[in-house]
């Protein structure tokens, strides 16, 4: 999401404890609600799981709440923050490696949980706050909009792709520029789109999207344009309407709740 500011990066070790689960009960003051962590992501279990414990996230608020979109929270600047405060900005010291899963339970469906992260341009590797997440609300898409937006996917990663590609190349351009070797260039060109394309199609479930993941999006809704750029790690199995409740509350021009929306969790078994 956004105005998550640099931290030192580290590697999230595995982690394990007697008295953990992968299902989180998040209490709040519309009510309870239960996610299940998943295994695809290890990284962002175990770090999920690590600060549950640690009792991290109790008493932190829902920050950030945008109707028809998500409700974010895990910032610890907002302990106890003054009303009307800018929030958004903190962590636990550290951000964790992407993890987009190769997994077709792994995307923006309503109610999926992913982590929040600073934007591409200064953030290029996409690496996870270390604290920050968000659910998805979202809302219901047609087919072709689908189906248009894979397309812009995919055309903005081979820009991206090819432009990285270039840019290690580029003395090797200049070089046959100045010789005006244009028919070299060209067939350089072309060799850099092949391993572009070959690139995207090894990534394909980056792009593109299971004709039950689209059914997903027309039927139950979501975020579709975040798959791919965010890392999916758990969804919410019960207390769907608690978010709603949440997602529709009134907020200021920085998208805080008005009233305070806080949080307190603990593991819960297998619902």
């Amino acid at each position: 999401m956004k105005r998550i500011i640099p931290v030192i990066i580290v590697s999230i070790l595995a982690f394990a404890c007697n008295s953990t689960s992968n299902f989180v009960q998040i209490s709040t003051n519309y009510g309870d609600i239960v996610i299940e962590l998943y295994d695809e992501t290890p990284l962002h279990r175990d770090n999920f799981q690590k600060l549950v414990k640690e009792g991290f996230y109790d008493d932190l608020l829902f920050h950030r709440v945008i109707k028809e979109f998500m409700i974010q929270g895990g910032d610890p600047e907002s302990k106890d923050a003054e009303a009307g405060a800018r929030l958004g900005n903190g962590g636990p010291g550290y951000r964790v490696p992407a993890e987009f899963a190769k997994s077709d339970r792994c995307y923006h469906k309503k109610g999926a949980l992913a982590a929040a992260r600073e934007g591409d341009q200064t953030n290029p590797e996409r690496l996870s706050s270390g604290s920050q997440f968000y659910i998805v609300v979202g809302r219901q898409f047609q087919k072709g909009e689908l189906n248009q937006m894979e397309r812009n996917k995919v055309n903005q990663a081979r820009q991206r792709y090819f432009n990285l590609e270039a840019l290690e190349m580029m003395d090797s351009i200049e070089a046959l520029r100045a010789q005006g070797k244009n028919h070299e260039i060209n067939q350089l060109q072309q060799e850099l789109l092949a391993k572009v394309d070959a690139k995207i199609e090894n990534e394909r479930g980056l792009y593109y999207m299971t004709e039950e993941q689209k059914t997903t999006y027309v039927e139950q809704g979501g975020t579709p344009h975040l798959d791919g750029a965010y890392t999916v790690f758990g969804q919410v199995i019960s207390g769907m309407e608690v978010i709603e409740r949440i997602s529709n509350t009134e907020t200021d021009r920085s998208d805080r709740p008005v009233k305070d929306v806080v949080m307190k969790m603990k593991f819960v078994k297998r619902p």
